[in-house]
């Protein structure tokens, strides 16, 4: 996700934009730079202990287990006047990050149907998906969202400003729940769930204790919202893959954490039954032991 919207903006204006990194990653991004659909972009990037100008927006754009590290590296580009984006996958690191950084600072941002691919020190991908983002409520957008929206569309990333910005990522929330697992599990790129009726079930019943939390908590999701999800896959690439299939396939550590041990945790708290997702739960982390 990060190199999407780093080659986006640099095709924008080439001096508008820096990444942030330390150690063996600063050094990897500073001999190979990013290639994104077979274009290579020489970044500049920025060594967490330097001392530079605050960025006006920064977007974060990692693993889950790597946030804690990034919210301290992006203290040397977070000034009182910063935007903070996060395109991350799932529900608390628009939270994570206001912690530290204050949440009004914060605006909120999923995205949906971007089929991107990493192979080694290359990504690609074919179709970019719309980018969703906003304060919780953008009934009347704010100044900030409008700019962001301004920004955006000269960059040429599709995006939309919702009304429930929070219901958004919930939503998402769900769609990555049920998608992301059942496919790290099954092995299976998109042509399997738009083919077969068991792998959507199976998807659905995950994504249904998701909208169960959900209600408990208040937020406007329901069953209808799963048959919204499918406008998107059945326009993604039949080869593509979720990020988590390509963790799995990669052998890197997975976000499951993220994914089905916050539902098991929300479900606990809310006396939410989740049977699917503590399976599946269970599942992963055991691919996780023997994949190496």
């Amino acid at each position: 996700m990060g190199s999407f919207y780093a080659s986006k903006f640099h095709d924008m204006d080439r001096e508008c934009l820096s990444l942030v990194a330390g150690g063996k990653r600063r050094e990897s991004l500073k001999k190979k730079g990013l290639t994104v659909n077979n274009k290579h972009y020489p970044l500049p990037v920025i060594d967490p202990k330097e001392t530079v100008p605050p960025a006006d927006l920064v977007i974060v754009a990692v693993k889950y287990h790597h946030l804690e590290e990034t919210i301290k590296d992006m203290a040397c580009v977070t000034g009182n006047d910063t935007t903070i984006i996060s395109v991350m996958n799932g529900i608390e690191s628009e939270e994570r990050i206001g912690a530290a950084y204050g949440m009004e600072k914060i605006l909120y941002s999923t995205v949906a149907g971007i089929d991107a691919l990493r192979t080694e020190d290359q990504v690609v991908y074919t179709r970019q998906g719309t980018t969703f983002f906003g304060e919780a409520d953008n009934h009347s957008p704010s100044e900030r969202v409008k700019k962001m929206q301004a920004l955006f569309d000269r960059a040429g990333i599709a995006c939309e400003i919702p009304d429930d910005m929070i219901r958004n990522l919930w939503w998402k929330f769900m769609v990555n729940v049920g998608i992301n697992q059942v496919s790290a599990v099954l092995r299976a790129p998109f042509s399997v769930f738009q083919q077969s009726a068991y792998a959507r079930d199976l998807m659905e019943l995950t994504m249904r204790e998701v909208i169960d939390i959900a209600q408990a908590k208040g937020v406007n999701l329901h069953e209808e919202d799963i048959q919204d999800w499918y406008a998107f896959m059945y326009k993604l690439s039949p080869t593509g893959r979720t990020s988590m299939l390509q963790d799995i396939e990669a052998k890197r550590k997975t976000e499951v954490e993220m994914f089905a041990g916050k539902i098991i945790e929300l479900g606990k708290k809310h006396s939410v039954a989740t049977p699917v997702n503590t399976v599946l739960f269970r599942a992963i982390k055991a691919i996780e032991e023997y994949i190496d």
